[in-house]
Formats: structure tokens, C-alpha cells, sequence
């Protein structure tokens, strides 16, 4: 696994009283399906609701208290990567809480837990280009937002 992270994603109660603090901290946003994302350096910060990430994660969070509301992720250049990463963290002590599979944007992706609990997602997709040090640069999204 390379050592470096593509986005951090923060599960939020309110996505536009979250975006609208961001924006007002001068960060600009792009909203696409109910996900704000933010270019941040060669990362993206991503605000998403937090029962949806929690979800999306594999991760049971009756009444908000069992996870963190975050995770992280590295995407990485390929499908075959994706499950190679998942199967190296299973066998390095991670609980896989959920197995690769395809995704709504037409990547693929997967996500485990570190013994801390910490959720990682491991994600291709090919709607966002690596550059060779594996920095993610966003797209426009084309949104007006």
C-alpha cells in the first residue's frame, strides 16, 4: 500500500450548514449527488452525510455513537488494485467491513478497518485521474455550484 491518502471524508448531521462553514472559511466547493468535495493540495476533502457514510462503510452506527464519522481513503489506478490492498490489510490484521464492489460513479471500491477502528476506503475510479505521485486532482464536475 502506498504510503499517502487520496481524500479524507467528513460524515456530517447537515451537508449545506457543513459546506456553507467551509465556503465561509473561503474553501469552494462542488456539490454532485448530495457530496460536497473540495480540492485541498494534491487531496480532496469530502463532506458527506454521516448515516450515508457510515453505510457506505459497512459500519452499524445505531444512534450516531459507534463510529467516527470519518474515514479515509486512497484511490489507486486499478480494479485488480483495489482487491489486492483489501486482501494485504485483511491479512495485516484489518477487519474488511466491506468487500469490493461496484460503484454508483462506475469505479469500484472497498473498505476495512484498522485495529482501531479507523475505516479506510480503497477506491478506482476513473472519474478521477492520478498524477504519477498519486496526488488526485477533482474534476469540474460541470456543476453551477
Amino acid at each position: 500500500m502506498e504510503q499517502r491518502i487520496s481524500l479524507v471524508t467528513l460524515g456530517v448531521a447537515d451537508l449545506p450548514r457543513a459546506r456553507a462553514f467551509y465556503e465561509r472559511l473561503g474553501w469552494r466547493g462542488q456539490e454532485v449527488e448530495e457530496t460536497v468535495f473540495f480540492q485541498a493540495g494534491g487531496l480532496a476533502l469530502v463532506l458527506w452525510g454521516r448515516d450515508k457514510l457510515a453505510a457506505d462503510a459497512g459500519v452499524d452506527d445505531p444512534g450516531g455513537s459507534g463510529f467516527g464519522g470519518m474515514t479515509l481513503a486512497q484511490n489507486v489506478r486499478s480494479r485488480s488494485e483495489v482487491d489486492e490492498l483489501l486482501t494485504a490489510a485483511g491479512a495485516a490484521g484489518a477487519e474488511v467491513t466491506r468487500p469490493a464492489t461496484e460503484t454508483f460513479y462506475g469505479g469500484y471500491a472497498g473498505c476495512f478497518a484498522d485495529p482501531d477502528g479507523h475505516v479506510w476506503e480503497i477506491a478506482w475510479n476513473p472519474s478521477i485521474p492520478l498524477g504519477a505521485d498519486g496526488s488526485l486532482t477533482l474534476p469540474d464536475f460541470g456543476t453551477a455550484d
